[in-house]
């Protein structure tokens, strides 16, 4: 199984909105994001499902991709994906999902980078700083939810990568 961890876009900051679960993309977050998804679109990911943060930065991030890739019919809210939430708590959320190989998770930070840790390590606590920027890429391979040995690393893309691929795939 393939997990893939996603962090939103470019949020409009705390200081600009409240509460923090309404603060939406910002112009340029959405720009960045729809670039990123072109990106992964040119890669030929298929996701065989979308789960987002309820968030409304990671929902609209979601929903970017979504749209992009042609797979909004895949796309699904998971309270488990709240920043305030553990890995234990996400993994547990995944269980409706052990049939499927590919998944994209897409949330906060430092929920994903943890996830990403522990998926890779299989250890709770661990001194791996994986930390994703905005719009930026885990993807970790397990054997199964929840995984029984430590996953493989497969790739970390910053955000760059993902938009300068997005760039050269034009706007087909």
């Amino acid at each position: 199984m393939n997990i893939y961890l996603l962090r939103h876009g470019i949020a409009v900051s705390a200081e600009e909105t409240a509460p923090d679960g309404e603060r939406p993309l910002t112009a340029k977050g959405i720009k960045r994001i729809r670039k990123g998804a072109r990106g992964l679109r040119r890669l030929g990911f298929n996701f065989d499902a979308i789960l987002t943060s309820p968030l409304a930065r990671a929902r609209q991030t979601a929903d970017i991709v979504a749209e992009t890739l042609g797979l909004e019919t895949h796309l699904t809210v998971v309270e488990a994906l709240q920043p305030n939430c553990s890995v234990e708590d996400l993994l547990a959320s995944l269980n409706d999902y052990q049939n499927r190989e590919h998944l994209l998770l897409v949330g906060h930070e430092p929920l994903l980078s943890d996830t990403a840790a522990f998926l890779i390590t299989g250890k709770k606590t661990v001194a791996l700083d994986l930390a994703l920027k905005k719009g930026g890429l885990c993807h970790v391979e397990i054997d199964s939810l929840p995984p029984r040995n430590p996953g493989t690393f497969r790739a970390l893309l910053a955000p760059k990568q993902l938009r300068l691929l997005g760039a050269r795939g034009g706007k087909s």
